[in-house]
């Protein structure tokens, strides 16, 4: 059998030892006599000494370096199952199997996030609903909607809830297939059949099996049907959600403005605003920023801006998906200054943004010969951990470049959540 080679036998030990010190162990009480005041004074100077090598502070943020660096899909597998199988710990830290899922999928290799998961499965029974839900959401994240729909059908009754339902769901919305979601439940005791053949059946389906279901189903259907033009559809499931006596909430009606956007009906997006803002739900970040991308697609930068006065007029924080909107729009026209003034918000309001679009801002004013202003957003990025790498002054890049950086930073921010709109689309 061919021996591991001593960087994969490294990382393995380090993985077992930062996961066996993640949590000590509980200790019988001292039944030994009350020390002397001297023993205190000579324990207390001890203990302020640390061992080294004993921090134990934390074993995520180790683990999660020792994946990073891992860059062989099959070492990475192979280490993860190791851990998880090991300790019971580590199977409760969520993060750690994301970031090992969204890497696996980044490498392209599907096969194996899916064996990655696949070695979870003996886990569920002992575990809880929400490792359970986990599996079955993570599954969708790759891309993989029938085995997360295989994994719903084989859970343990206790853990086939609703929430792990909608985690199905929205694997099929992500991936538009839904005639598949009604092929694939279709392995349901007969007793429990609704005899689905489309996605409107699913909700059907859910109440013959004893699930009963809420916002985040309906609006999960919705988001599918109008990601994919299909308008009637989506008002059938207005009407389901109506005739349950389900109030419908703003990820709702954003659901219906991204179809509208999606299709150049401007106008039609700016009257479901206004019923918004007149009969409730209100309108949140996520509403204005829709409105936003369709004034941008059509060349409307007028409109664009005055729908970004107006989301900060009405109390509400432009974000990620704001300023990823608007920025870009407003470098192409030379409109500068609203540009520099959206970046100071950025930095501002501590909202994270690809370094590429502070990177464009930095291009186009060194461009307008307007260098000093490019200083100060690349020297805060650098404040920010914006890699000195990807965010610099091109002119002077290697010649005569002073501005200093004033914190370590990496090459990249290693783990960042989506934007608001890119999380909303995917729980509803």
């Amino acid at each position: 059998m061919a021996m591991a080679t001593p960087a994969a036998f490294y990382r393995t030990r380090r993985l077992f030892s930062i996961l066996s010190s993640a949590t000590p162990c509980a200790r019988p009480p001292n039944l030994a006599p009350e020390p002397t005041p001297a023993q205190k004074a000579a324990d207390g100077e001890a203990e302020a000494t640390p061992k080294a090598g004993r921090n134990r502070r934390n074993p995520l943020g180790k683990i999660m370096r020792v994946i990073f660096q891992e860059r062989d899909p099959d070492k990475l597998v192979s280490q993860f199952i190791a851990a998880s199988t090991a300790s019971p710990r580590f199977r409760d830290i969520h993060r750690v199997y994301e970031v090992a899922v969204s890497r696996l999928v980044s490498f392209g290799r599907r096969d194996a996030a899916a064996a990655l998961l696949d070695s979870q499965k003996p886990f569920l029974e002992a575990s809880n609903e929400d490792f359970a839900v986990r599996i079955v959401r993570l599954y969708g994240r790759a891309s993989m909607p029938s085995h997360a729909a295989a994994t719903f059908l084989g859970l343990p009754p206790k853990h086939k809830s609703v929430t792990a339902f909608n985690a199905v769901l929205a694997a099929y919305v992500d991936t538009g297939d839904f005639d598949s979601l009604a092929t694939a439940l279709d392995e349901i005791p007969a007793s429990q059949k609704a005899e689905p053949s489309a996605a409107l059946d699913v909700i059907s389906l859910m109440e013959k099996c004893g699930l009963t279901p809420d916002m985040v189903s309906f609006n999960s259907l919705l988001n599918g049907f109008y990601n994919n033009g299909r308008f009637d559809k989506a008002e059938k499931i207005w009407e389901m959600m109506k005739e349950r006596n389900l109030q419908p909430n703003a990820k709702s009606y954003n659901a219906k403005l991204r179809g509208l956007v999606a299709e150049g009906r401007m106008e039609d997006a700016v009257a479901v605003i206004e019923r918004m803002q007149k009969e409730g739900p209100k309108p949140d970040s996520v509403s204005y920023n829709e409105l936003i991308r369709g004034y941008c697609r059509e060349g409307r930068l007028d409109e664009s801006k005055k729908v970004y006065e107006d989301l900060v007029k009405n109390g509400y924080a432009p974000n990620k998906g704001t300023f990823e909107t608007l920025i870009p729009c407003l470098v192409e026209a030379g409109e500068l200054d609203l540009a520099l003034n959206c970046c100071q918000e950025i930095f501002n309001r501590k909202c994270r943004v690809k370094c590429s679009l502070l990177q464009a801002v930095v291009t186009a004013l060194v461009a307008a010969s307007r260098v000093e202003e490019a200083r100060r957003i690349v020297k805060l990025g650098w404040k920010n951990n914006y890699s000195p790498r990807h965010l610099n002054i091109p002119a002077l890049k290697g010649k005569d470049n002073n501005v200093d950086a004033e914190t370590d930073c990496n090459d990249s921010v290693p783990y960042e959540e989506g934007s608001e709109e890119e999380v909303e689309s995917k729980t509803a």
